[in-house]
């Protein structure tokens, strides 16, 4: 498991498994955008001769806080703890950059995500009706919060 922070240069792999990842994929020049915009930061995780990309966390920390903005692990390398190793990598990262909190959203109906975010250790603190357009209708996102350097 090799991850390391990745910049501009990225944009496409992260598109790629943006696309793989979601039913409505961030293009490269969303990346960009994102990537240009202060504080925000890239980590990308790959495995494999030659290093195959496996799952990324983009993340933005400014004045004291972090927020997860994306994540996604390709479908094909799902429960082998990449999605962990991204949010603990993530954390330090924010960590480092004074950071107190890291939060995120997250669809009320995902529990495997839930989960992972419980597992590497946040908690809910809030609830956002109807955050998430959808064509069924629109869903409910879970707020949820880590504390950092406490």
């Amino acid at each position: 498991m090799n991850l390391r922070p990745v910049g501009l240069e990225a944009c496409w792999d992260l598109a790629d498994l943006h696309e793989k990842a979601f039913d409505r994929p961030w293009a490269p020049t969303e990346f960009e955008t994102l990537l240009n915009s202060p504080g925000v930061f890239a980590v990308l995780g790959s495995s494999g001769e030659p290093d195959e990309a496996r799952g990324f966390i983009l993340c933005r920390a400014i004045a004291g806080e972090a927020e997860i903005l994306t994540i996604a692990v390709d479908p094909a390398a799902r429960r082998r703890g990449w999605g962990a190793a991204l949010v603990e990598m993530a954390a330090g990262v924010a960590a480092e950059a004074k950071a107190f909190d890291l939060f995120l959203e997250v669809a009320a109906d995902n529990a495997a995500a839930i989960g992972l975010y419980g597992a590497t250790g946040f908690s809910q603190v809030g609830l956002r009706k109807g955050y998430y357009p959808h064509p069924d209708g629109a869903k409910d996102a879970v707020v949820m919060r880590r504390a950092l350097n406490t």
